[in-house]
Formats: C-alpha cells, sequence, structure tokens
C-alpha cells in the first residue's frame, strides 16, 4: 500500500513541475495589470491587444502556415521514404536509417547555420520560402521514423493479394497499405507540427528580415520585456494543442472499441 502510495505521489510531484509554470502563465494572461506577482483583477484585455497587435497576429499567421505546410510535405516526402527504407536490404536499411537519424542528434545550431550558408551559397535571398525548406527538411526524420514502424508491424500479403486481384501498385497501396500505416502517418505529422511550431534556432538563421514566428518574436521581446498578450497567445496554443490531443485520444479509443 505505502509502495502504491509513493508511485502516485512521484507522478504527481512530476505532473506538478511540469504543469504549474503553464498554469501560472494562463492566470498571469487574465491579470488586469502586467505584474507577475500580484493578481489585480480578471481582464480579458491582454487578449483583446493580443488580437489587435498587428506584429502578434502577423507571427501567429506565419507560425501556423509553416508548420501546415512544411509537416503536410514531409508526411508526403517521410511515407514515401519510410516505404522505400522498409523495402530494402538489412545493410542498406541500417545505412539510411544511420542517415536518417543524424538531423535529429545534430544539435539545431549547425543544422541552422549549414541551411543559411546553403541557401546563401546558392544565391538564395532569405524569406518565408527558405524558413518552409528549413522546416520540410528537419521534419522528414521524424515522419520517418514515426512510420516505419507501422510498416514493420504490417503484412505484405494483404499487399501482394491486392496486386494478385489486378489492383495496380497505386491502389493496392492506397486502399489496404495506407490505412495500415495511418496511425503512423497521423503521428508523424502531429510531431512534425509541434516541432515546427516549437523551433526557434533554425528559424532564426534562415528567415528574412521582417519574417517572424512566434518564438522569434518572443525572444525579440525578452531584450526589452515580453508583453502580457504574448501569455493570452501561448495559453490558448496550449489549450489548442490539449483538445486536439483529447479528440485524437477518444478517436483512437473509439476505433479500438
Amino acid at each position: 500500500m505505502m509502495r502504491k502510495i509513493l508511485k502516485h505521489s512521484y507522478l504527481t510531484l512530476i505532473l506538478l513541475f511540469t504543469y504549474i509554470p503553464i498554469i501560472v502563465m494562463v492566470v498571469l494572461s487574465f491579470n488586469a495589470s502586467k505584474s507577475r506577482v500580484n493578481f489585480t483583477g480578471f481582464s480579458l484585455k491582454w487578449y483583446q491587444q493580443m488580437f489587435s497587435d498587428r506584429n502578434i497576429v502577423s507571427a501567429l499567421q506565419n507560425t501556423i502556415l509553416i508548420a501546415l505546410i512544411s509537416s503536410l510535405v514531409a508526411v508526403v516526402i517521410g511515407t514515401m521514404a519510410a516505404v522505400a527504407i522498409s523495402n530494402m536490404p538489412r545493410r542498406t536499411r541500417t545505412i539510411y536509417l544511420s542517415i536518417t537519424n543524424i538531423p535529429m542528434l545534430n544539435a539545431d545550431v549547425a543544422t541552422g547555420i549549414s541551411l543559411m550558408l546553403c541557401f546563401i551559397t546558392f544565391g538564395i535571398s532569405l524569406s518565408f520560402g527558405t524558413v518552409l525548406i528549413s522546416h520540410i527538411t528537419f521534419n522528414i526524420p521524424y515522419v520517418i521514423l514515426s512510420v516505419l514502424p507501422k510498416l514493420k508491424g504490417s503484412s505484405r500479403y494483404e499487399y501482394e493479394a491486392a496486386r494478385d486481384l489486378g489492383a495496380t501498385s497505386r491502389q493496392a497501396f492506397f486502399k489496404v497499405v495506407l490505412p495500415e500505416i495511418m496511425p503512423g502517418v497521423v503521428s508523424g505529422f502531429m510531431l512534425a507540427v509541434t516541432m515546427s511550431l516549437d523551433d526557434f534556432i533554425i528559424t532564426h538563421f534562415t528567415r528574412g528580415a521582417g519574417i517572424n514566428t512566434i518564438s522569434t518574436l518572443v525572444y525579440a521581446q525578452v531584450k526589452r520585456g515580453l508583453n502580457p498578450s504574448l501569455y493570452a497567445l501561448s495559453s490558448i496554443m496550449f489549450v489548442a494543442v490539449l483538445v486536439v490531443l483529447i479528440i485524437t485520444n477518444f478517436v483512437a479509443n473509439r476505433e479500438k472499441e
């Protein structure tokens, strides 16, 4: 009994240390004043200010566009790459998996600087497009490693049976293979969106003048003090992610039943 209590207490402490800062941020987003110590009254003015601030709205639009577009492109490329890698001989597959892991283990600073130098060397001006290409580049390995386990767990006999019944390679893939690996594809997409929303270093090195995302905007404001409207923005993002996770888990549980 005591051991069970200690386990639950340990888990509770971990969750508290993880979520207390987020709860504090959400509470401060409703604070009537800029004070980080005293709660002077409930107010929605920081949320109103957030939607009226052109810099914040522009950064939010850029962040969402980059995250969604880069994740969708990365899912398509990563899924195709995962299918190709899974059909390779064992030794060749090991080599390609090792190459796939390098961007994930490499320091973001090294990746950001190398991408920036690559764009400059080929005469490409840093802009929204370079940030998008950079996000696609570092999202692809996450998609590959999310889809590969599902491909390993799927059966090749169903694909071969579909081919024997007259289906083309494309039809067999979309009607047989893709539904089986779809949970991995969705997981890869969600992970890519999360990594893209969270990225700062690579975005900082590859963005052009006047291009801001939420992370770069926060970094710029830290020097002169954060505006509480950013607390409101972060709170909305946290709630949005929480809702998406709840819906995803609910749908997954319904499918298992």
